[in-house]
């Protein structure tokens, strides 16, 4: 099978060419190699193709192409309002000058990087077990130190699983990018009868993730803080919920996705199924590399990071992929996280890029929800 791989140099292409390349495909691999992504002067690896994907001909890149596998993408959390129309460029107009390439060249296959975060702050129940919206945590609350979300009488409200059916609830310019993505791709299979398959990253990790950066994810913030020295700072109690999923069995999802494209658009969770405190993984970490305990910190926290608690990450329910099943499961996860090397990108020049793929959460990416908030 012929597969273009955007995002091919990248933490998470990296991964998806190798196994792919194992199972014998012919695998098209295509990155910008842009240095905020790559570190200084990084060279574009053997048989990767250097391309620009807001601007590049894409009809050429799908000659004799069976399936798309995208995953160039900006990810992360971002900086400021600043980053908006870079997401929207990187992420959407990407996708759709893909998705418009594609329909020119009969390519009718397309398995894509989604996020967790296109789901927002996760599911709430009450008491009983119903859905609700709690109202937004309040500057006030957090300054107290009441972190969690309230219902009207005053009872905590419990987070829960959140399924693919759930509706999406965008909370920045990432996620509404890539909700926006998805959008795009659902349109695109209503219109040309293809075949899209989303996968909804929670917080990868796994080597080479990105460091120092506002596009990394927590367990890669928190790494780089041990590598400097210093105790891992867990904002509030460290109660957030997060769900860690090993490089390689994102990879694995991609593959089988790519082997056994399910009709229509469908969206599909990836994650391990075992969310994990950001305190708890903290503190692994720390334990793991011989480091100083973790510290708490209560900032000010800005109207952005005021929105949002526990994010409880959601877990597959629906369809499953053949082959996909994770192969790194519990404990191990953090403790491969405070063993995988790292890599510190360096600033990204001014002007238009292409980010390609590197930590899906922010997902917090990333994972996460980066550097100013967790």
């Amino acid at each position: 099978m012929r597969i273009l791989l955007t995002g091919a140099a990248g933490f998470i292409g990296t991964a998806i060419r190798r196994q792919l390349t194992e199972r014998d495909h012919d695998v098209v691999c295509v990155d910008g190699m842009i240095p905020a992504a790559h570190g200084p002067d990084a060279i574009a690896p053997d048989g990767v193709r250097v391309e620009q994907l807001r601007d590049t001909d894409i009809d050429v890149l799908l000659d004799g192409v069976d399936v798309v596998c995208h995953q160039a993408a900006r990810v992360g959390a971002g900086v400021d309002a600043n980053d908006a129309p870079d997401y929207a460029a990187d992420n959407d107009l990407v996708t759709a000058r893909l998705l418009a390439a594609m329909y020119r060249r009969g390519v009718t296959r397309l398995v894509f990087a989604s996020s967790m975060v296109v789901y927002g702050d996760g599911t709430y129940v009450d008491v009983s077990g119903t859905v609700v919206d709690p109202p937004e945590r309040t500057r006030e609350a957090l300054e107290d130190g009441r972190f969690e979300r309230y219902l009207a009488d005053g009872a905590v409200a419990r987070w829960t699983l959140t399924p693919e059916e759930a509706a999406l609830a965008p909370r920045s310019y990432y996620a509404a990018s890539k909700a926006a993505q998805e959008g795009f791709a659902k349109a695109w299979v209503l219109e040309t009868g293809g075949s899209v398959t989303a996968l909804r990253y929670h917080n990868v990790y796994g080597p080479h993730m990105p460091k120092d950066t506002p596009y990394a994810g927590v367990a890669a913030i928190f790494r780089s803080q041990l590598e400097a020295g210093n105790a891992p700072t867990v904002f509030e109690d460290g109660s957030q919920m997060r769900d860690f999923v090993h490089v390689d069995d994102i990879a694995r999802a991609n593959v089988a996705a790519i082997e056994n494209t399910p009709d229509g658009f469908v969206p599909l969770n990836v994650c391990s199924g075992q969310p994990i405190s950001i305190g708890e993984v903290a503190a692994v970490l720390s334990r793991t590399v011989g480091g100083d305990e973790p510290v708490g910190d209560r900032p000010l926290p800005s109207r952005r990071r005021a929105a949002h608690r526990r994010r409880p990450r959601p877990c597959p329910r629906g369809p499953r992929l053949r082959g996909a099943d994770p192969a790194v499961r519990g404990s191990r996860r953090v403790r491969d996280g405070a063993a995988a090397r790292l890599i510190r990108p360096q600033p990204a020049p001014a002007g238009p890029a292409v980010r390609t793929s590197s930590v899906p959460t922010m997902s917090g990416e990333g994972c996460g929800r980066g550097p100013t908030y967790q």
